[in-house]
């Protein structure tokens, strides 16, 4: 009796679903001659992407020569076509959850029927009718519902209202498309367990090679998975899987879709699994390029090139189907990654991090750390990106010292002043009153702020050549009072910095010509990518090409170049720069092939924070070497192995830099690298009252600086020249050239504090 209840039970549900659907089970032409057609005509169509719904598939990033960086996805799975796949695939999933697949439409009555008698029988409920066509309609509402796992749940529930709305959709189908079609549609579906969805993706996971080219036995254990990944899983269950592939063998020879002696065969073979673990993600990238990978993330996240908002971005990711070829070169972030690890290690209490660019393209050429890519902080493992800003996935920067210096001699020397300019100079002065973009700035605090240079021996006057080499500080606040903030600003602005690393707005300050702003290497080896490109600034760019698995070129977002400053300034700071790794801060730092080199170095207050930027003309690179929270005083401190008093911009990153560049370069033709002509100047005659040999001179007067609360007729003064360089202009009546703002008349002024740093060299 209690069967027989069961029974009633299923059946009353049946016959409920059957006169509400009546003829629409029936096949395409049926005993009593109904089709679907007949029968679905007052549904409203389906969607379309129920026809061919986006599936989520893995994402390929590939790097600047081909090789395979990392596979992303949110589901491992490679859509593939009909000839494509392993017809025994096709035959083994068919035959052993519905046989009847192509003699029956939407629903099998027979099936359904089989399914009462079945049921009632074993009183429970186990043996269901659903249709192949049903169980792809029910996949693909749940691939709909994303990681939405609410979505998920509702997709999945067993609810007579469920069944009723996949039955439409299922009736439709089947009229729109045909039985190989919404196969291969299933196929490329369907889970089989460890991260595979698909047949492609099931078949290396589980055999490494393509679907086409599986076995009878090896497409019969795919097949048997899908009723249940879990209890049928290969590689924790062998036993089972083997009897469950050898049921799904015995189908596929009742079939006749294989002969008596396939069939032997195939039962006979041992489950010969060439198993593969999933690899998923950045984390899975080699040579430390998980960093880089996890940049081109948030580039196609956040570039508007891949959709108008953060969700159709997103979209874009997590969809995936993509091949991504990007501008990194796997030999330039080998010998990157090798500095980076060989000369600070990863227990160091610092870290060291350096970005490559290609000067005039703006393309990322290499992206390194010391510290390994993952979630394992027993390992010392991190995922924050030190190259690059916070909203890419990066840290909140570092202060950069004094290899922030060149950015406004830039500005400097695009407004006219000379090459050869001199300042005073003094050890130590206060922080002068300097114009901004909006008024005025004004050392109001008590007592007031002063900045000194490194070495009490540096005394000026001093020109650009010899003050850039000895990264004098009062050198630089001179010349940025005679600049003005806004100038050096604007000139920031230009070479792409706009805000810190964190995404402060841009503060005008005296200080920030040594460097106190937080920024990223990858910001720091762009500014450093346009000196070596002669003034020409491009956005830096990760992404070369994009395709979809079919083909299709997606548009990626495209590097805008600008000239920053002119070509005549570029030469002149070139000279300056060479000046200084040739007989400044980093003259111990060579190449082994002799190439000439031209950069900075920066080093800033308590020693925690230490940097080399520098470039040839192919290659710009910026090294950061200190605490990943930047809360590390390197002073009386051993890194790789190597004990420091304290850490300077010279002897902490420039060998970093030296050993990256010389194996970078390796092999490559020298390129000379293009320069003005600036002479070292000559040492003055003794003056009346000049003190015997070993005593300090004294210092000449100092140009007259302008008052910036002064009314200015026809804008600013040209600075004073002393040395001009010919063919370069000097400062011009009626305000400087290159395309500067003019600070405004006189305001009531901020009256902040300037801020640290020192920007020692």
């Amino acid at each position: 009796m209690e069967h027989v209840g069961n029974g009633v039970k299923f059946l009353g549900v049946s016959v409920l679903s059957g006169v509400l659907l009546a003829g629409l089970a029936l096949p395409a032409v049926g005993a009593i001659g109904l089709t679907a057609k007949d029968t679905a005509e007052s549904f409203s169509n389906i969607p379309d992407d129920f026809k061919t719904p986006p599936l989520t598939q893995a994402t390929q990033i590939f790097d600047a020569k081909g090789g395979l960086i990392a596979k992303v996805y949110e589901r491992d799975r490679t859509v593939i076509t009909a000839d494509q796949m392993s017809p025994f695939m096709r035959h083994a999933q068919v035959d052993i959850e519905d046989a009847r697949f192509y003699e029956h439409g939407a629903v099998d009555l027979k099936g359904v029927l089989r399914a009462i008698s079945k049921n009632a029988e074993s009183g429970t409920t186990a043996q269901g009718a659903s249709t192949l066509t049903q169980q792809y309609v029910k996949n693909v509402n749940v691939e709909k519902a994303g990681d939405d796992q609410a979505a998920v749940l509702e997709a999945q529930r067993k609810t007579l209202g469920r069944k009723i709305q996949e039955l439409k959709v299922a009736i439709k189908l089947e009229e729109d498309l045909s039985k190989d079609q919404i196969l291969t549609n299933y196929l490329n579906i369907t889970f089989y367990g460890h991260q595979a969805y698909g047949v492609e993706a099931a078949s290396q996971r589980y055999f490494s090679k393509s679907n086409k080219d599986l076995t009878i036995a090896e497409a019969a254990t795919l097949a048997g998975m899908v009723q249940n990944p879990s209890s049928y899983d290969p590689v924790r269950y062998p036993e089972n899987t083997v009897k469950r592939r050898n049921v799904v063998i015995d189908k596929m020879l009742e079939n006749k879709h294989i002969t008596a002696d396939q069939a032997k065969e195939a039962k006979a073979a041992p489950l010969g699994l060439k198993y593969k673990d999933p690899q998923n993600g950045c984390i899975t990238a080699q040579a430390g390029m998980g960093f880089f990978c996890d940049y081109v993330r948030h580039v196609v996240k956040q570039d508007p090139a891949f959709g108008k908002s953060a969700d159709e971005r997103k979209k874009v990711w997590n969809t995936g189907g993509l091949n991504i070829y990007t501008t990194l070169d796997p030999d330039k972030q080998a010998a990157a990654q090798n500095a980076v690890t060989k000369k600070v290690y990863v227990t160091d209490t610092v870290s060291a991090a350096a970005t490559m660019m290609e000067p005039g393209t703006g393309k990322i050429l290499a992206m390194a750390q010391t510290r390994p890519y993952g979630l394992d902080s027993n390992k010392n493992q991190t995922v924050v990106n030190l190259n690059v800003d916070a909203a890419m996935g990066g840290g909140n920067g570092f202060q950069t010292g004094s290899t922030f210096k060149p950015i406004l001699a830039a500005a400097a020397l695009e407004s006219g002043m000379s090459n050869t300019q001199a300042f005073p100079s003094e050890n130590k002065i206060e922080y002068p009153q300097m114009s901004t973009c909006s008024g005025t700035w004004k050392n109001t605090v008590k007592p007031k702020e002063t900045v000194k240079n490194e070495q009490d021996s540096e005394v000026g006057p001093y020109q650009l050549k010899e003050a850039m080499a000895r990264s004098v500080n009062t050198y630089f606040v001179q010349m940025e009072q005679q600049v003005g903030l806004c100038a050096m600003k604007q000139m920031a602005n230009k070479l792409g910095i706009t805000q810190s690393a964190k995404g402060d707005a841009f503060q005008e300050v005296p200080s920030m010509v040594l460097g106190t702003l937080e920024l990223s290497p990858l910001t720091m080896a762009n500014v450093y990518a346009t000196f070596a490109a002669r003034g020409k600034y491009c956005t830096p760019i990760a992404i070369n090409k994009i395709t979809t698995v079919d083909g299709k070129d997606i548009p990626v977002p495209q590097s805008q170049c600008s000239q920053a400053f002119s070509e005549q300034t570029a030469d002149s700071l070139n000279a300056v720069l060479l000046n200084v790794t040739e007989k400044g801060t980093a003259a111990a730092l060579t190449m082994d092939d002799g190439r000439k080199i031209a950069g900075k170095t920066g080093t800033t207050d308590e020693k925690k924070a230490a940097w080399f930027s520098g470039y040839t003309p192919s290659l710009a690179t910026a090294v950061w070497l200190g605490g990943p929270a930047g809360g590390v005083k390197m002073k009386n401190i051993t890194i790789g192995g190597k004990p420091f008093t304290e850490v300077f911009g010279a002897d902490g990153p420039g060998p970093i830099w030296a050993m990256a560049m010389n194996q970078a370069l390796k092999g490559t033709p020298l390129e000379p690298i293009q320069t003005a002509n600036i002479p070292d100047p000559q040492p003055a005659a003794p003056a009346p009252g000049t003190p015997a040999a070993g005593g300090t001179p004294p210092a000449p007067p100092a140009p007259p600086a302008a008052d910036p609360n002064a009314p200015q007729p026809g804008g600013n003064p040209p600075p004073p020249q002393q040395g001009g360089n010919p063919g370069q202009a000097g400062g011009l009546p009626g305000g400087f050239p290159g395309g500067f703002t003019l600070p405004p008349l006189p305001g009531n002024g901020n009256g902040g504090r300037h801020g640290g740093g020192n920007g020692n060299g």
